[in-house]
């Protein structure tokens, strides 16, 4: 890094639906991949898209990004 380099944080955009989504195949490996994010504090909230909640549980961080763990396989 140089003096004159200047260091941009990432931030959350306005579009409702960037997210980044994470598939599990199978209930009980998304159901342990929720288990272990509650267990870290984070608290699961409703998605700005109703499909993801009917499969998948979307957190937030403290920060405004959002996750998905989806229980299903990656869609081809």
């Amino acid at each position: 890094m140089t003096p004159d380099t200047t260091l941009r944080v990432a931030r959350p955009t306005d579009h409702w639906n960037e997210i980044l989504r994470f598939y599990r195949d199978g209930l009980a490996h998304r159901q342990a991949a929720v288990a272990r994010m509650e267990a870290q504090g984070f608290v699961p909230v409703p998605s700005y898209n109703p499909y993801w909640d009917r499969a998948g549980k979307t957190f937030e961080d403290a920060d405004g990004y959002r996750v998905v763990l989806q229980n299903a396989t990656w869609p081809r």
